[in-house]
């Protein structure tokens, strides 16, 4: 069987979730000497028999598993699901649940609060759009993980918008910008204007999340290298809106240069006019200047997104322009 995840806070101490017990639900309906199985031969690129299924997640799961296969097998769950209800609606989710727990994981990483109403927002999420997902396109499996991942996002943006209790006598405030959790970074970066919905989505997807690239592509119908492209100059405009705000900060306060820090590379720039130029670079325009930074598309290079760009906002000078490694 697959590796199983339990999902802890502070301490040692185990705290059993809406995930853990479908998980615990699921192990029972695969245990025993009767688990519950699908034909094999109903499915094609699966072995002629009854294959239990905690076997046919981990085959799902493998790299080499055609598309069409998981269409069908996600297919045939969701059906079932809908027409019999309780025992295959506990096995589409012990299905999913590896892209489940990876979700609930993404999104509470760095919420220091209860993690279960995010993880149970995941599940419900799932249980929704499992009952109304439009089984005729294909990449089934990956429309309902969108769908869990929204539910449980929302519950989040709501958990972080929500007062912060401040004990009587003390003066604290919230972290400042840049601060906060990726996601909310870059919903106010579509609400500034500086990225567009579809591209935070890409880089929520593919930097946050660990999404293929080639993945995100075929799903929105697009070219594998426009989608590179795309992100790259989404990737160049939210660095140097971050470098903004952190350059905007109060500089008397010791949080401005970790914030600083965090959002930009302090490194020599090689002036613009000695880089090569290329078919495949990108013009971003400069706070105040009319400069163009010629850059290369990398599909492995580590330094290639957000984390690779700009500079200290107070250590460049003026004839220096911030550039991707």
């Amino acid at each position: 069987m697959a590796a199983q995840f339990v999902f802890r806070r502070r301490g040692d101490e185990a705290v059993p979730n809406s995930l853990d017990i479908a998980r615990d639900t699921f192990t029972w309906l695969v245990t025993g000497p009767h688990p519950v199985s699908l034909n094999g031969r109903l499915f094609p690129g699966l072995p002629d028999r009854h294959i239990p299924l905690d076997e046919v997640r981990d085959r799902l799961l493998a790299r080499r598993c055609p598309q069409a296969t998981r269409d069908a097998v996600w297919a045939h769950l969701v059906l079932r699901s809908r027409t019999e209800g309780a025992t295959w609606t506990v096995a589409a989710v012990g299905v999913a649940l590896p892209a489940l727990t990876s979700v609930a994981a993404t999104l509470s990483d760095r919420f220091a609060g209860d993690p279960a109403d995010v993880h149970a927002e995941v599940l419900r999420g799932f249980l929704t759009a499992l009952s109304t997902i439009d089984l005729r396109p294909p990449r089934i499996m990956l429309r309902l993980r969108w769908a869990a991942y929204r539910s449980g996002y929302d519950a989040l943006a709501e958990a972080l918008a929500g007062p912060t209790p401040v004990a009587p006598g003390f003066r604290s405030t919230p972290p400042h910008t840049p601060w906060g959790h990726p996601d909310l970074v870059l919903a106010r970066a579509v609400a500034d204007g500086v990225l567009t919905q579809t591209e935070a989505a890409l880089i929520g997807a593919t930097r946050l999340e660990e999404v293929p690239v080639a993945d995100w592509a075929a799903a929105h119908q697009i070219g594998e290298w426009a989608v590179y492209k795309t992100r790259k100059r989404a990737e160049l405009r939210l660095a140097a809106y971050l470098r903004d705000g952190a350059a905007e900060t109060d500089p008397t306060d010791p949080l401005t240069d970790q914030v600083a820090t965090a959002v930009a590379l302090a490194r020599p720039v090689t002036p613009t006019r000695d880089l090569p130029r290329s078919s495949l670079s990108v013009s971003v325009a400069e706070v105040g200047s009319e400069q163009k930074v010629q850059g290369r598309v990398s599909k492995t290079d580590a330094k290639s997104g957000v984390q690779g760009c700009g500079t200290h906002p107070r250590s460049a000078r003026p004839s220096e322009v911030p550039q991707c490694a």
